[in-house]
């Protein structure tokens, strides 16, 4: 009698781990698929994030450019009559004046009233925003600017003017509104003879 050697049948031990091995790769393949689509859609968030932060902070400092400019014109003596009522207009920047109302509204841009104040030609303003030729963004419009009398200080030492600025960003959903108490000091105080 003749012995065969022993041979592995084909349902051995490897072959029972090569399914298993499939199965494995098939779920790390589609786990990594997952992640990457996950990780382009966070980009893409992060992206109009970044774009939003921006464009609301040169608004804000669009803004604020014309509230200090507004600051500015008071102290060089551009606040000495403050006896017109603004009412329904838009005045160019060379006819800025105090008013002598209140803003009413100051949250609603635009205002019924207010001054366009453009600071330089570094800021491109176009109809609908978006980018400029340059590569720099449009702003909406150019910003606006409000002064009101309040009147004189409780010690009569100056007069005070609240001073309110709107500007939009590159954006038609950007808009920031900033405002300041002013004092102008008009006269020095009597300090009872010391």
């Amino acid at each position: 009698m003749r012995r065969h050697p022993l041979r592995l049948s084909r349902r051995g031990p490897r072959a029972g781990s090569r399914g298993v091995i499939l199965i494995v790769g098939l779920l790390f393949l589609l786990a990594i698929i997952l992640l990457s689509l996950a990780m382009v859609r966070g980009v893409g968030l992060q992206e109009r994030t970044a774009g939003g932060s921006r464009d609301k902070e040169r608004s804000f400092e669009a803004a604020q450019g014309a509230l200090e400019y507004g600051e500015w014109w008071l102290s060089t003596g551009g606040g000495g009559a403050f006896s017109v009522v603004c009412s329904t207009q838009n005045n160019p920047i060379n006819a800025l004046a105090v008013c002598s109302n209140p803003l009413s509204t100051p949250a609603t841009t635009p205002w019924a009233a207010w001054t366009t104040y453009q600071p330089s030609t570094s800021m491109n303003i176009a109809a609908g925003g978006g980018v400029g030729s340059n590569g720099d963004v449009n702003y909406q419009a150019a910003p606006g600017l409000y002064i009101s009398y309040i009147g004189l200080t409780p010690d009569g030492t100056g007069t005070l003017y609240q001073v309110s600025a709107f500007s939009g960003g590159g954006s038609a959903d950007t808009m920031s509104v900033v405002q300041s108490t002013y004092k102008l000091q008009t006269a020095a105080r009597d300090l009872g003879g010391l």
